[in-house]
């Protein structure tokens, strides 16, 4: 498996763990009637309300935006359980962090994992979204349903998708690269009662000073696949100047 696919399916592992880790806090939640753990304190929070229109039965829940300490903000219906951790990849390590809450038996999820610039530069955004997909689909062993590629403001290029699963449910899901991370939003859903406002938690991203996309490599025919590039060498190292060969054939 390329070092790529390895990080993106280690970071939907931990999300898959945050997920049941949600499902038990709910129900924590909902036996012991109070919001401050049981002894009358109620949790202080900064985030700001963010007022739904019409029935909450037919729209969804209320959703907050949440000033995620990473540099964006996202609506969410609750406060977030935060999970963070560090990734081996190569001879270095990749930070991720998830935020997730639980309302109406809906999950809504964010996630960010930060690659190593070189390795976004070599490859195209298409091949990492594409991996995010498909590790996703394979991590809750589902059937991916429908797909379509968009463009966030600031030419961040993004895949929205659906999968069935016959383990979890119904998931939609958003994949977007922003510079050198990568951002997966998803809602995960009984898709009997569905959830009515994952459009509107997968469209609340709000990035904060965000760097510019990275510049592509575009690779020669007979390059070697960027996946197997190890991320210890000096990416100008790992393949010759196509030139310098006929170079010292001329020199000779």
């Amino acid at each position: 498996m390329r070092p790529s696919s390895r990080l993106l399916l280690a970071s939907l592992t931990t999300l898959a763990l945050i997920a049941g880790a949600c499902a038990s806090q709910q129900k924590t939640d909902d036996s012991s009637g109070t919001a401050g753990g049981g002894d009358g304190r109620s949790a202080v929070s900064t985030i700001e309300d963010v007022p739904n229109e019409g029935d909450p039965a037919a729209t969804g829940p209320e959703f907050k935006a949440y000033d995620a300490p990473e540099g964006f903000s996202i609506g969410m219906p609750a406060e977030p359980q935060v999970a963070r951790k560090q990734v081996p990849l190569g001879s270095g390590t990749v930070n991720t962090a998830a935020y997730s809450a639980r309302a109406m038996e809906v999950l809504y999820s964010v996630s960010i994992a930060d690659y190593p610039e070189k390795l976004v530069a070599s490859r195209p955004p298409e091949a990492l979204l594409n991996e995010g997909r498909d590790g996703l689909a394979k991590e809750v062993q589902g059937t991916l349903k429908d797909e379509q590629d968009f463009t966030l403001e600031g030419g961040y290029p993004g895949k929205s998708y659906t999968v069935s699963s016959p383990t979890v449910g119904e998931l939609k899901a958003r994949n977007i690269l922003v510079g050198s991370r990568m951002y997966t939003l998803l809602v995960l859903f009984n898709p009997n009662t569905g959830a009515p406002a994952a459009d509107a938690f997968l469209t609340s991203l709000k990035l904060v000073n965000p760097p510019p996309p990275v510049a592509t490599a575009t690779p020669d025919a007979g390059m070697m696949d960027a996946g197997t590039l190890d991320m210890g060498a000096d990416a100008g190292t790992a393949t010759p100047d196509a030139g310098t060969g006929a170079r010292r054939r001329k020199a000779k």
